[in-house]
């Protein structure tokens, strides 16, 4: 927990990782090097749209 006057709030991160659980089916990846590979494109995914409002 923070000190008084040093908040930090997480929100952002714990919405990030909520839509990645939601979009990845990492279940059904084999190994860890496809699970980077989706998550990787995930992440690649979601920053072209926000920054090309697409």
């Amino acid at each position: 927990m923070s000190r008084r006057g040093k908040c930090w709030d997480n929100a952002p991160q714990e919405s990030f990782f909520g839509h990645l659980i939601d979009e990845v089916d990492y279940q059904s990846s084999k190994s860890l090097r496809e699970l980077k590979d989706k998550i990787n494109h995930y992440m690649f995914t979601i920053t072209t749209i926000d920054i090309n409002g697409i």
